[in-house]
């Protein structure tokens, strides 16, 4: 695929999900105020110059969209703007009561609270079956290893919060990014129930086990500056060292790419891997987790080769992992081999449907949308005390590449990232700043308690400090990014 259809695709799936979400965002602030009785002036998709646009006879109000696809605006009859006929003046936006801006301005972020509740309550409408939360391994060298969690064993709370998927696991530990102390883990011991015996229900999950569970038990596992540092890049999973189910599979090479390193070093098909730095490895995926967390660093693979005869002997190999950025811009290494494709069987221990009724998906709905909404804002709060990193800002290139690749995987993924980024333009949209939703509802807040307006030279100078840090942000988010993937 050449670059530029490669680029065009990054487009197309980036306006896609953003466009709808900023349509409907504008779309919220346009229908109060017109339920307010506030003349829209126009309506429009995107900034800078217009591209295409319509004029309606019955309301004057110019439909348009723009050529910058990075928000939108809806601008509204207001006498600090420009002249205004006097039999117009209860039109405009300026002459309306506190309530009726403030009214008006919020509507852009709830509409985005309301898309988000609305995209996670599809997905939680859908049954699905997933790896249930029993530990498949622990990772040596890392804070799960610490305390010796027993594999086996369910997780079914993190830090006092009940947990029942590994989806629910993972934001509970990505609310900890950064932090220092200990993360408390309940488990609960599993053991085999007798014969026929179905597995545990409750209200909104029923798994397909054959399994009994034990009164929970409370761990505290350690962490130290939480997947920062030597753990940047990392998931939260693995930076725990806690994993689900994986399958145990024999790292025998099946295939070998014709430009990968593997094959420049001397691996051939057939090969087994039995060492790596002289640690025994028995399983393809420490084999590929080794390889993946050692990018531009030579490694001593031992292989056993068969001859012709059917003789077994130990090859030395030195293979240095070529350097990739993956989804998130973190680099991992790879060394162009895999092997033969084989079928994968889940064990019914370790499989649970998930399935919820509407009003049960709607309650979740909610407490999803609250649970992310508040990880935004510490996240936002551990970046200005420093215990987060300003590398982990994303911008619209993150945005464009996160939106293709949701495409490529399923239509259930371009709905949970749709509702991910409607939630963070909301969020981020109240934030106080001037410029930005959240600080035109502090400018009417102080109107309404006041009894009148902030001076117009005080909005002036709020705009103009909002504009400039807005664009540092803007700046550095996109310098992230580019160091992420360029």
């Amino acid at each position: 695929m050449s670059q530029l259809m490669t680029l065009a695709l990054f487009l197309l799936a980036f306006a896609a999900i953003l466009g709808p979400l900023v349509a409907l965002h504008e779309w919220g602030h346009y229908i109060v105020a017109r339920l307010c009785g506030v003349k829209v002036l126009t309506y429009s998709i995107g900034f800078g110059p217009k591209l295409a646009s319509w004029t309606s006879k019955k309301t004057g109000t110019d439909y348009r969209i723009s050529a910058l696809p990075l928000g939108g605006y809806v601008k509204m009859l207001d006498e600090r703007e420009g002249e205004v006929a006097e039999e117009e003046k209860h039109l405009a936006f300026n002459n309306q009561h506190p309530l009726k801006k403030i009214a008006i301005v919020a509507a852009g972020p709830l509409m985005n609270f309301i898309i988000a509740i609305a995209l996670f309550w599809v997905l939680f409408l859908v049954p699905s079956e997933q790896l249930n939360t029993r530990i498949g391994s622990v990772l040596p060298q890392t804070p799960a290893a610490t305390v010796n969690l027993p594999k086996g064993d369910k997780i079914v709370a993190v830090d006092g919060h009940n947990v029942q998927t590994w989806e629910e696991i993972n934001y509970r530990l990505a609310d900890r990014m950064g932090e220092t102390g200990t993360v408390s883990l309940a488990l609960q011991k599993v053991a085999a129930s007798p014969e026929g015996l179905e597995g545990s229900a409750n209200d909104s999950t029923s798994e397909k086990s054959s399994s009994v569970y034990a009164q929970a038990n409370e761990v505290e596992v350690p962490i130290d500056n939480f997947m920062q540092g030597t753990q940047s890049g990392k998931d939260t999973l693995t930076s725990l060292g806690v994993l689900p189910w994986q399958p145990q599979i024999e790292p025998v090479i099946g295939q070998l790419s014709e430009d990968g390193a593997a094959i420049r070093q001397g691996m051939k098909v057939g090969d087994k891997i039995v060492a790596i730095n002289n640690e025994p490895v028995e399983d393809w995926l420490v084999v590929t987790r080794i390889i993946r967390d050692n990018p531009e660093t030579l490694l001593n693979f031992t292989v056993l080769r068969e001859n012709e005869q059917g003789e077994s002997r130990e090859v030395q190999l030195q293979i240095m992992p070529q350097g990739k950025k993956g989804s998130a811009g973190q680099q991992y290494g790879q060394i162009g081999a895999g092997i033969a494709p084989i079928e994968i069987v889940v064990p019914d221990d370790y499989k649970t449907m998930v399935s919820y009724d509407p009003i049960t998906a709607i309650g979740k709905a909610f407490a999803k949308t609250g649970q992310l909404a508040t990880m935004t804002l510490n996240s936002m709060g551990k970046m200005i005390t420093g215990k987060v990193g300003l590398d982990n800002l994303s911008g619209p290139i993150t945005i464009a590449v996160i939106s293709k690749q949701s495409f490529e995987i399923s239509w259930e993924q371009v709905l949970a990232n749709a509702g991910i980024i409607s939630l963070s333009l909301a969020v981020l949209n109240l934030l106080p700043i001037p410029v930005l939703d959240g600080g035109h509802l502090l400018y009417y807040l102080i109107e309404l308690i006041r009894g009148r307006p902030v001076s117009e030279r005080m909005q002036i100078i709020g705009f103009n400090l909002g504009f400039l840090f807005l664009l540092g942000f803007m700046i550095l988010a996109i310098t992230n990014d580019f160091s992420r993937y360029f």
